[in-house]
């Protein structure tokens, strides 16, 4: 690895106090402006660097990878979620993967939280109304949604962010339900009150809420498909802060115009920004821009995480987050 300041690039803006710490770290070229990367820049940065830092927005695949120089060593994502990058073929070419996992466990717990009260409550309604200038005062029966207690929520992967719903779920008194790989230890299945289902059919049949907390991987492309989601309920609720791939997209939006599932609170879609118009139309849907990890805290703390991968590397150790394909 390289003795003297490492070359690092970054793919996109960040934190300006992130930014100012790599600047006094690390000979870094940093992003002039908030836009992804083109693939011709991208090209350009994987030739010319020690580190690379990309982030959800990349897409470090093999081709890309195959035209790296001899000298890129370490690709420290500044996310959590790294199926955006080929994590096989990087370590085939002696590439290094680091990313940031735990940072952002609770930022995107309370979203899950805030679009299932938002859904079920339908807040986003009430907004417009309000926006709009069209209240025309209290009336019994207007805007009636659902009461969250009580309910029966189903947590599809039940890792760091899905015990941290299912702990903040609890709180609002709801009857925590999960699928998962493998159950949880017997003392958080009892801590959290949980219920473990190793059909996820079943589990999807008798739930009022569903809670997407998995990652993307080949297994769990559109885990929630048409005939899945067809199982739910007619009164249920989806909601989704993990990826977009894991639900049919197109399927949902057929079944939510037509009555056939009651809802669905969405940060992120399987097509990236790039969303089903006819969604956009639901009122019946809170559509979120992918804000679910967006506090200040967290950013500064993935930045932090970036620095401490890159630093322990450079002095000649494996990246404390460190990621092998068997992880994923």
């Amino acid at each position: 690895m390289p003795t003297g300041r490492l070359s690092v690039v970054v793919t996109r803006r960040l934190p300006e106090a992130v930014e100012t710490r790599m600047k006094e770290l690390f000979n870094v070229r940093l992003r002039d402006d908030d836009t992804p990367m083109t693939r011709e820049e991208l090209v350009d940065a994987v030739r010319q660097a020690d580190v690379l830092v990309p982030t959800l927005t990349d897409d470090i695949d093999a081709g890309l990878l195959g035209q790296a120089g001899p000298q890129l060593k370490l690709i420290a994502n500044y996310g959590a979620g790294v199926d955006h990058i080929d994590v096989s073929t990087a370590r085939q070419r002696g590439i290094l993967v680091s990313n940031t996992p735990g940072v952002l466990t609770d930022d995107t717990a309370d979203m899950t939280m805030a679009l299932i009260l938002a859904v079920t409550r339908r807040i986003p309604e009430g907004l417009a109304v309000m926006q709009s200038h069209d209240w025309q005062g209290w009336s019994p029966t207007a805007l009636l949604g659902g009461r969250v207690g009580g309910r029966r929520l189903g947590i599809l992967g039940m890792g760091r962010i899905g015990q941290a719903v299912a702990r903040r779920a609890r709180a609002f008194g709801m009857q925590i339900h999960y699928h998962n790989r493998n159950p949880l230890r017997e003392e958080i299945e009892d801590e959290l009150e949980a219920t473990y289902w190793e059909s996820l059919d079943q589990m999807v049949a008798r739930m009022d809420v569903i809670s997407i907390n998995c990652p993307h991987t080949p297994s769990t492309f559109h885990l929630m498909n048409a005939r899945r989601l067809k199982l739910m309920k007619p009164e249920a609720v989806i909601v989704n802060t993990s990826r977009g791939e894991v639900i049919d997209e197109n399927a949902l939006t057929r079944m939510l115009r037509a009555g056939e599932i009651a809802g669905a609170g969405l940060d992120v879609y399987e097509r990236g920004h790039s969303i089903n118009p006819r969604l956009r139309e639901l009122k019946n849907v809170v559509l979120l821009p992918h804000m679910g990890s967006a506090t200040r805290e967290g950013r500064m703390e993935m930045g932090e995480k970036v620095i401490i991968n890159i630093k322990t590397f450079h002095d000649g150790h494996r990246p404390p987050d460190q990621v092998v394909p068997s992880m994923l």
